[in-house]
């Protein structure tokens, strides 16, 4: 005689369907919290789930349908091990039709995501390769991260997050700069992280620029509240404010939060380069990204100057650029085929 579906089996067609009430998704949540066991039924329960599916008009993922099937692979289920021989049983047709349903798989993330973000719930924990997003060599990057984030990946820049992100964290790794645009949810803290610094975030606008050759760290806030931390120093934690940003020496280890024109920070998302009192070895590796040059610098006493420039990448060449930077009697520059050589003046 076949046992009636439980209701944790219920609850799990409902996240899955998305048609779960606020209670359900607590109430799954917890019970995904009570044991490692809880967490692999649901994956489990996932995949008949996904092998269920059919697909209807233009590609689209039936979940009606699927419902159906579910109910009637899992009516049977009597513990969590049955689940395994119920999938045995299905033979090649299961596989066949597993293998058929790609497009079922990229809808059945969406649907994670989708309840996940607006139930604000956990109820799968993803344990997949992690996603990662570069912008080359003289470009940028936008995207929207799961949980509607904006970002900006300035040139040879790169995110990487896991395909869990949202359910039980929201951490990035960042290489490079970013600019951020954050959605609030005060549940799940979004973190990004570079091997010197973390910021924490529940919903904000920043900028973070880390590239590895560079001397310094540099976050900049534009709205909201960070949690900055020097990763050097792991006792060093800072809050900072809007108008606000956060220097890290690479070297040495310690950070400064000074005031700034930070709204100028992200407006390389808009073809601009700003410069707010930034080392001239920095600002020569931002050019050489953007541009797509090689600059050196001959003078070692220019490793420590630092300039204050507006430009515009798009209306304005490498050598508009440099007769700025000459124009501040702190430098002058040569050109010699393809490299360009900054010496003091």
């Amino acid at each position: 005689m076949e046992q009636q579906i439980s209701h944790i089996d219920e609850l799990i067609l409902s996240c899955l369907s998305c048609n779960a009430e606020p209670d359900g998704t607590a109430e799954l949540k917890e019970w995904l919290d009570a044991s490692p066991e809880n967490r692999a039924y649901l994956r489990e329960m996932r995949e008949i789930w996904l092998a269920s599916g059919t697909l209807g008009h233009a590609g689209r993922f039936d979940k009606n349908r699927a419902g159906e099937r579910f109910f009637a692979r899992t009516g049977n289920l009597t513990n969590i091990r049955r689940s395994t021989n119920i999938r045995r049983k299905t033979g090649k047709q299961a596989v066949i039709r597993y293998l058929s349903y790609t497009a079922a798989a990229v809808a059945l993330l969406l649907i994670v995501s989708y309840v996940s973000f607006r139930q604000g719930g956990e109820q799968v924990k993803n344990r997949f390769a992690d996603i990662v997003i570069e912008a080359p060599m003289g470009a940028k990057t936008k995207m929207f991260l799961p949980d509607g984030t904006l970002v900006w990946l300035n040139a040879n820049s790169k995110i990487t997050y896991s395909q869990g992100f949202g359910v039980s964290d929201r951490n990035i790794g960042l290489t490079g700069e970013g600019y951020f645009e954050v959605t609030g949810n005060a549940s799940l803290p979004f973190r990004v992280k570079t091997d010197e610094l973390q910021v924490s975030v529940l919903g904000t606008k920043f900028n973070f620029s880390n590239y590895p050759d560079n001397e310094e760290a540099i976050v900049s806030l534009i709205e909201g509240k960070v949690l900055v931390k020097n990763l050097m120093n792991v006792d060093e934690e800072k809050h900072m404010e809007p108008g606000k940003k956060a220097f890290l020496n690479k070297k040495t280890g310690q950070m400064h939060i000074l005031s700034y024109r930070t709204h100028l920070s992200s407006e390389w998302t808009n073809g601009y380069l700003c410069f707010d009192n930034e080392l001239l070895p920095d600002i020569v590796k931002t050019l050489e990204r953007s541009y797509n040059v090689k600059i050196s610098i001959a003078d070692k006493s220019l490793e420590s100057a630092r300039f204050y420039s507006d430009f515009s990448r798009q209306e304005q060449s490498i050598e508009d650029v440099l007769r700025l930077l000459k124009s501040t009697n702190k430098l002058t520059y040569t050109i010699e085929g393809k490299n360009i050589i900054l010496r003091e003046r």
